[in-house]
């Protein structure tokens, strides 16, 4: 097996996950990219990184990117001489709209189109589980590489997943600081009752109708019980926005873990704090993609 001449070129996705009820397993990919172009090289290992983490990523083997490809280059069994890299990230880092997830399944599409017969050899399903693996948990990665919205769940070992074709705008405000998943993720307690469990299952549910043709139902569908008030004390201004915004009838969510919030609405710049960023996003339909 024996890589391809010249360039190739991924454009993949933001997302966000949970959209509220669906925690762990809802995600929608968001028309915010990062693009990732790669070329296989007699020797040595070139890493360059514009726009988002420019300033704090790694720029060797550590850099994420750089280890999704070596692992679909293992799981393809081929090893390049060398590897030239560039990303160009439009995605905030550390706020939740799926960044890391767009690094693995980028990595691993770039990486998988450098080989000759490389989808022959890895379909997209393994993509998917090879990403899974990778980040510990399907729900961006599904939107990542699927986009629309996607259903993502663990069957056994393997990850499985359900797409829908949705069209929504969102507008996503992006505060200043980033906050860690592992630290967000450990302010969820162990258990929670019967009741949240079951109320956050029927919303979740009615948030796959509502965003797939009845969004008279979005303001009730984004409800959770089960981890956003349990993480405010990591994030207390992106609570209170989420708060102020639902108390208007805006239906909005933190996106993923944190700290950006997510309204399903448009028009609303005037809400965001002072220092933010507001984004109007569309549903990205495509997933990542080979192109150029």
């Amino acid at each position: 097996m024996s890589f391809v001449s010249g360039r190739v070129s991924v454009r993949v996705p933001g997302s966000s996950a949970n959209l509220g009820p669906g925690f762990d397993a809802l995600g929608l990919a968001l028309s915010l990219y990062d693009d990732l172009t790669a070329e296989i090289t007699d020797g040595g290992l070139r890493v360059d990184v514009e726009g988002e983490g420019a300033d704090n990523v790694s720029l060797d083997e550590n850099h994420l990117v750089v280890k999704a490809m070596y692992a679909a280059f293992d799981l393809l069994g081929v090893k390049p001489e060398g590897l030239a890299l560039t990303c160009r990230n439009a995605i905030p880092h550390g706020r939740g709209l799926g960044s890391s997830s767009a690094a693995i399944v980028g990595g691993i599409v770039v990486a998988r189109a450098l080989v000759q017969g490389g989808k022959d050899r890895l379909d997209d399903q393994a993509v998917y589980q090879l990403a899974t693996d990778l980040e510990g948990h399907p729900d961006n990665v599904a939107a990542a590489l699927f986009g629309g919205l996607t259903i993502a769940w663990i069957e056994g070992a393997a990850a499985a997943v359900a797409r829908r074709d949705v069209t929504t705008r969102v507008t996503v405000f992006v505060p200043p600081v980033a906050l860690k998943t592992e630290v967000a993720r450990a302010l969820i307690p162990e258990t929670v009752t019967h009741r949240d469990a079951a109320a956050n299952a029927g919303r979740a549910a009615l948030l796959v109708a509502a965003l797939d043709g009845a969004p008279e139902f979005l303001f009730a569908a984004t409800e959770d019980r089960l981890h956003q008030s349990f993480r405010a004390s990591a994030m207390p201004d992106s609570y209170k926005l989420l708060r102020q915004l639902r108390a208007e009838g805006v239906p909005t969510i933190i996106s993923g873990a944190g700290p950006t919030v997510l309204s399903f609405a448009t028009g609303l710049d005037d809400w965001a704090p002072t220092g933010w960023e507001t984004f109007e996003l569309d549903a990205d339909a495509r997933g990542a993609v080979v192109h150029g």
